[in-house]
């Protein structure tokens, strides 16, 4: 009998353990050239079904020196083009090509493989998935009930962490030391039962670790490059736990319910986080709610009618797209790292999503800072309803996020009103903190407590300098029908006068000269400089100017100083008598009559007849400075002819 394995075949493992209990005893394992390039290409990269499939090929060596088979290679190796064309199937049909030559049984564990073999007419072994009699792993042995977490590497005993969420300890669970060779055995067979079990997954692939989901246990598996030395750790739960059996359920079921669908999990990294996110998620999937997960690498423990998904090609972002169009009820956000998991988790919420996050943070402050980094302050309350925070397994606090528009908590008196994100305290029902913009930056302020003010010691006084006092503000609670307080224009001269202090010391950075800044509206600015300083203002691409726009929140535009010495000689204005003046700039002439506003009037030079123009109701008319008349106006207004209007 002559069998052609393909790559999946020798990284799955098990056509050894047929070998050895006479399936295929006597058989000529024919191995394709491309199958060994593969596997070598594999572990070049450091991954590690590479080895996995290398330490089978040297199984299948042992068992043909001992004569209980026969063992050739055929084929040749791949060519550049055809490593290229992997993914298109080039390889695959190298190896079927090999099956044909040699009219050979060809073996596999790939569907697709073993369905294009049957459509070219091969004699076709196809290895299923193995879903039942699977035996105990090798580091099982490791564990026992109260056990957490194992710790394998070379060259050191085996530890383990222990315990309960709440209290934990790490303990030498073995006196000698741990070989390379075991370990590689061990994540051999971790492997293998990751590529049978239905329940397990290859979360992670690269260069020097692969990170492994068998069920409720996650293996990470290192070795050189990414690591110093091979190193295998594997972590379980131990609590399997209900919403039902945290003491403030009942909170989090409201906000669940009603229309406060954005929550986030918050807690340092072992705290019983993500056993409180799945408690959730089962919660909902059992009270008649659609949910599904975005997790990488799947982890949460949730029953078989939520569906976990992870990156869709690499992005998460192809999977929120994915879920936009599936429409569920909520989505459990496992673990928000980079800037782009937060970028998602805002844009489903303000789609309307319900949605649920876990968030490393050792307390609820650098939560909140993780996210106004990232998204805009002002709908921070919009996305983030509620914080849960979470500690040894605890809810300890639960905070509530609202929006208001008052001066700061905290702040001196003379700061005008502005956007606030509130921050309470679901026990006590008090402010805790107060999140605004200031100085171009955001700004996550605690609220002092009346009680805490009291005991607060007095302004301390060093070097003669007194320390300036904090001014208690009462906070503005926004009601139905409020309406933040009208600035008037003595307030707007304030603000510009601070916005255009900040402009010139953010803009006195890139020059020596003076920065005349002139504020257009509260979002809009004309910088002047000398006009060798420009472009380093504006930087390469406008990188430097952008950095100061995003800083400050107001639009600048940078122009020479000589443009504004231009347009100042440019001006001029001539009084003609009867509360009537010309102005003039580099681009039109003005007519400035209040009295004719609305009028037909003629216009006239001395006793000549110049034209007819309409007074608009600004009691202006105006004229292209470039135009004749414009210019034979300022030529007889020059020469001492006298300008008059006569309405019609």
């Amino acid at each position: 009998m002559n069998l052609v394995p393909d790559t999946s075949v020798l990284i799955d493992g098990r056509i050894t353990s047929m070998i050895k209990t006479g399936d295929y005893k006597g058989a000529t394992i024919i191995v394709p050239e491309a199958v060994v390039a593969e596997l070598e290409a594999q572990a070049n990269q450091g991954r590690e079904i590479g080895f996995s499939g290398l330490n089978e090929l040297q199984a299948l060596c042992r068992l043909a020196e001992e004569k209980v088979i026969e063992l050739k290679f055929s084929g040749t190796r791949p060519t550049l083009e055809q490593v290229k064309l992997a993914s298109g199937g080039e390889i695959d049909a190298l190896i079927r090509n090999i099956a044909i030559e040699n009219a050979a049984q060809f073996i596999t564990s790939d569907s697709v493989q073993a369905e294009v073999a049957r459509a070219k007419g091969l004699n076709v072994i196809y290895l299923k998935p193995q879903v039942t009699d699977f035996v105990p792993l090798g580091i099982d042995q490791f564990f026992d009930e109260h056990t957490i977490a194992v710790y394998l590497k070379e060259r050191i005993c085996p530890v383990a962490k222990k315990g309960t969420i709440n209290a934990m300890k790490l303990v030498k669970i073995r006196d000698h030391l741990t070989t390379e060779y075991e370990l590689r055995a061990l994540a051999q067979e971790i492997l293998e039962r990751a590529k049978r079990d239905p329940d397990g997954f290859i979360e992670v692939e690269k260069r020097g670790i692969t990170v492994v989901q068998i069920g409720s246990m996650r293996i990470a598996i290192a070795r050189r490059p990414f690591s110093d030395g091979m190193e295998i750790t594997a972590v379980r739960p131990i609590v399997d736990m209900t919403l039902e059996d945290y003491v403030k359920a009942d909170v989090i079921k409201s906000r669940l319910a009603g229309e406060k669908r954005g929550l986030i999990i918050a807690g340092s990294p072992g705290s019983g986080k993500t056993t409180l996110a799945q408690s959730v998620a089962t919660y909902l999937s059992e009270n008649g709610f659609v949910v599904k997960t975005m997790e990488a690498p799947r982890e949460l423990q949730v029953p078989d009618q939520i569906t976990q998904y992870t990156m869709l090609d690499g992005s998460m972002q192809n999977t929120a797209d994915v879920l936009m169009l599936v429409r569920p009820d909520f989505v459990i956000f496992d673990e928000l790292r980079k800037n782009e998991d937060f970028r998602i988790f805002a844009d489903m919420r303000l789609a309307g999503m319900g949605m649920v996050g876990v968030v490393h943070a050792t307390d609820v402050r650098d939560a909140l800072q993780r996210f106004s980094d990232r998204v805009d302050y002002g709908v921070l309350s919009q996305i983030i309803n509620t914080i849960i925070y979470v500690k040894e397994g605890v809810i300890t606090r639960i905070y509530d996020l609202g929006f208001t528009i008052k001066v700061p908590d905290g702040m001196a008196d003379d700061m005008h009103v502005r956007p606030v994100t509130t921050v309470t305290d679901y026990d006590t029902g008090a402010l805790a903190f107060d999140v605004f913009r200031y100085d171009g930056e955001t700004i996550i302020m605690p609220v002092m407590r009346s009680a805490d003010r009291k005991a607060a010691p007095p302004p301390m006084v060093s070097r003669g300098i007194p320390a300036v006092p904090t001014v208690q503000i009462t906070p503005q609670i926004r009601t139905p029908g409020f309406e933040p307080p009208s600035r008037n224009e003595g307030d707007e001269r304030t603000a510009w006068k601070l916005s255009e202090k900040e402009i010139q010391r953010e803009i006195g950075r890139y020059t020596d000269g003076v920065v005349d800044v002139q504020m257009i509206s509260d979002t809009k600015a004309v910088v002047y400089i000398d006009d060798r300083d420009v472009p380093a203002a504006i930087g390469k691409g406008g990188k430097n100017i952008s950095a100061i726009v995003n800083k400050i929140g107001i639009g600048i535009d940078i122009k020479p100083k000589s443009d504004l010495d231009k347009s100042k000689k440019d001006e001029d204005e001539f009084s003609l008598g009867g509360g009537v003046k010309i102005q003039t700039d580099k681009k039109q002439l003005t007519i400035v009559a209040p009295d004719h506003n609305g009028k037909i009037v003629d216009v006239f030079a001395g006793k000549e007849y110049l034209f007819t123009a309409t007074v608009n109701e600004n009691g202006e008319i105006h004229l292209s400075k470039n135009s004749s008349i414009a210019q034979e106006m300022i030529r007889r207004s020059t020469a001492g002819e006298l300008i008059k209007l006569r309405p019609v």
